[in-house]
């Protein structure tokens, strides 16, 4: 991932912040998208999976 890539998903999730609302249901779509950008820029995937996300469902 280049500087540029981490720079803009850190933007991204920064504006997603933004939007929350503490309004769980209102909020749902946004923490998801929230969760899978910063599993992006950690370079995470769920345990014993070869799936980024599908694994744990997200």
């Amino acid at each position: 991932m280049t500087a540029e890539q981490k720079i803009a998903i850190e933007e991204e999730i920064q504006n997603l912040k933004t939007t929350l609302t503490g309004d769980m249901f209102q909020d749902m779509e946004a923490r998801d998208r929230i969760h899978n950008l910063e599993m992006q820029l950690k370079g995470v995937k769920p345990m014993d999976s070869h799936f980024d996300c599908i694994g744990c469902g997200s």
